[in-house]
């Protein structure tokens, strides 16, 4: 079993500045405290919150582009990924949420660590039409069903950065009957079991007969 990782092992793995440790220290430490009183993240994983939340999050960041200026993050539930990534600074932040409690989570949460994201109090499929650069998703849905969800807000030089598990071939060889991608899956940096999957070029395939 991997050691549990704390504030300054993250940031040797994740180099950041003092400042934005700061922050990530600051977001883990109301995220610890909320989670007390609110359902956030699974009681088992608060001692590894480092690894198992901020980390699985933040190693999404090296995958968007320096050109991308605007984020999307769908069932975005305690800003796991899209606050994090926002904090680490991707510009142009939606974090899209339905539970009430949970968003005012992370309207306290943007406001102690000063970040820049907008709070959709809303469910995915009432949010408006309009194209990001990338849409982030942890644990929202499977596959096939994620992309239906993402289908809104992608314009054809849109990127999808997705956290998944050990399912991911399953879920892709279903996704592949429905949607053309251009995939890549790349080891998680918190969890071996886990991938990061990066999609480009998302279409739905024409509908036959």
């Amino acid at each position: 079993m991997s050691p549990l990782l704390d504030a300054q092992g993250f940031a040797e793995i994740i180099p950041v500045s003092r400042e934005t440790l700061a922050r990530l220290e600051a977001y883990a430490a109301l995220l610890t405290r909320w989670s007390a009183r609110i359902n956030l993240i699974g009681r088992d994983t608060i001692a590894d919150l480092w690894r198992r939340h901020i980390l699985d999050s933040a190693q999404l960041r090296a995958f968007v582009p320096n050109r991308a200026r605007s984020m999307i993050d769908l069932g975005s539930g305690a800003g796991l990924p899209g606050l994090v990534v926002a904090i680490l600074g991707v510009s142009g932040a939606e974090l899209v949420e339905a539970d009430s409690r949970k968003c005012a989570f992370l309207r306290e949460a943007a406001r102690i660590t000063e970040t820049d994201a907008s709070i959709r109090p809303c469910r995915i499929e009432a949010m408006p039409r309009h194209p990001v650069d990338i849409v982030t998703a942890r644990a929202c849905a499977p596959l096939d069903r994620l992309l239906g969800l993402a289908e809104p807000f992608l314009a054809p030089d849109s990127e999808c950065l997705f956290l998944k598990g050990e399912r991911v071939e399953e879920e892709l060889t279903l996704a592949r009957k429905h949607w053309t991608m251009t995939e890549s899956a790349h080891q998680s940096r918190s969890d071996p079991r886990g991938v990061i999957l990066r999609l480009q070029q998302v279409a739905r395939e024409p509908r036959r007969g």
